[in-house]
C-alpha cells in the first residue's frame, strides 16, 4: 500500500523512461532472468563451454536459507559438481560502475534474557531484570556508535563493520523479574568473532548481572578450513581477473570490491571454501531492494544480459581447477 498507485508492486509496469516498476526487478529477479537469457544467447550462438554451467533457484534465502542453499552446499550432489566459482546477487549502484562484491557480513542474531528480583514500582532496587538489560543496552549502543563513527569519518565502508540493531524488547508486566531484548549483529569476514563472543560474554550479556544469551542465529565468519569467509580479489585470482576482463571488454567500469553489508546465499559456497562474487549489473542506479517503487530501466536490464554473457563465456571457458 506505501507503493504509487500507477505501479502496482506486481503489475511490472514500465513508464515512459522505460522503468521496469515491480517488487524484485532489483532484488533479484532480474538477475534469475539474466542469467537464463545469458546462457540462452551462449547456446543459440553455438558456444561450447569446457565447464559445466549450473543455474541454481533455490528458497528462502531471506529468511536463512536453511532449507535451500545450506543443504545444496552440504549436499553429495553438489560436492560432485566440482565447483571452481559461485555468482550471486550483488547491489545497484546510483554511479557508473558495476559494484563487486567477494565477502559479506554473517548476521547474528542475539538475545539477551536478563533476571532480577521484583519490588514495588515506587521502590529503588539493584539488580533489577530491566536495570540489568538497560546496562547491557548502553553499552551496546557505545559500541555501535563507535563502529558507525567509522563508517560516518569515511574510514570504513558500511560492510567493513560490526553493525548491532535492536530488534525487539520484552521487559515490565506481567514479568517484572525477566527482561528480553533481541538483536540483529552482522559480523564482516574480517573481524574477529572469537574478541565479539568475549565482549557478549563479559559485557554485553555476563552472568555477573544474572544474564544469559544465545543465538537464534549464528552464521561462521570464517569457512570450514579456519579461513575469513572472503574471496581473493587481486590478480593471484585467475576468477577475479575474468570477471574484471570481462565487464571491460562490454565496455562497462566494475568499482572496487566490497563487503556485502547485509548478506546472500554466497556465503554457503564461501564456507565451503568455494569462491563466489556477489554482481548485479545495476549502474546508474537508486539502491531500491526492498524498498517501496522499486524499479530497474529497460536498458540497464538488457545492458546486463551483455555483461552477463561475457562473463559467463569467460568463467565456461577456463578448464584449470583453482583450490584455495
Amino acid at each position: 500500500d506505501k507503493w504509487d498507485p500507477d505501479y502496482p508492486p506486481y503489475a511490472a509496469n514500465i513508464d515512459e523512461e522505460g522503468n521496469i516498476y515491480a517488487r524484485g526487478t532489483q532484488d533479484m529477479k532480474c538477475v534469475g532472468m539474466q542469467y537464463l537469457e545469458a546462457v540462452r544467447r551462449l547456446k543459440a550462438s553455438r558456444f561450447q563451454p569446457l565447464r559445466s554451467i549450473y543455474i541454481s533457484f533455490v528458497p528462502d534465502e531471506e529468511i536463512g536459507g536453511n532449507e535451500g542453499a545450506a543443504l545444496f552446499v552440504n549436499s553429495t550432489l553438489f560436492s560432485n559438481m566440482n565447483v571452481g566459482i559461485a555468482l550471486d546477487e550483488g547491489m545497484a549502484n546510483p554511479g557508473e560502475t558495476y559494484r563487486p562484491f567477494y565477502g559479506e557480513r554473517s548476521p547474528w542474531w542475539l538475545v539477551i534474557n536478563a533476571t532480577g528480583e521484583p519490588g514495588h514500582g515506587s521502590g529503588l532496587y539493584d539488580n533489577s531484570a530491566a536495570e540489568n538489560l538497560q546496562k547491557s543496552l548502553e553499552a551496546m549502543r557505545r559500541f555501535r556508535a563507535s563502529q558507525f563513527d567509522l563508517v560516518k569519518s569515511g574510514n570504513r565502508s558500511e560492510g567493513e563493520v560490526v553493525s548491532v540493531n535492536l530488534a525487539f524488547l520484552k521487559a515490565g508486566t506481567p514479568t517484572p523479574t525477566r527482561a528480553l531484548a533481541g538483536f540483529d549483529i552482522r559480523v564482516p569476514p574480517t573481524a574477529d568473532p572469537d574478541s565479539l563472543d568475549r565482549r557478549i560474554e563479559e559485557e554485553w550479556a555476563p552472568t555477573s548481572r544474572n544474564m544469559t544469551s544465545w543465538f537464534e542465529l549464528k552464521v561462521p565468519v570464517r569457512d570450514k578450513f579456519g579461513r575469513p569467509m572472503a574471496t581473493r580479489t587481486d590478480g593471484s585470482d585467475p576468477w577475479w581477473t575474468m570477471l574484471e576482463e570481462a565487464v571491460t571488454q562490454a565496455g562497462e567500469k566494475l568499482g572496487r570490491p566490497e563487503i556485502f553489508p547485509a548478506s546472500t546465499d554466497a556465503r554457503y559456497f564461501r564456507e565451503q571454501g568455494v569462491p563466489a562474487i556477489g554482481f548485479s549489473p545495476m549502474a546508474n542506479t537508486p539502491i531500491l531492494l526492498h524498498d517501496h517503487n522499486e524499479f530497474l530501466n529497460r536498458q540497464v536490464y538488457l545492458r546486463g544480459i551483455d555483461v552477463y554473457e561475457k562473463i559467463i563465456k569467460a568463467y565456461a571457458s577456463y578448464a584449470e581447477h583453482t583450490s584455495y
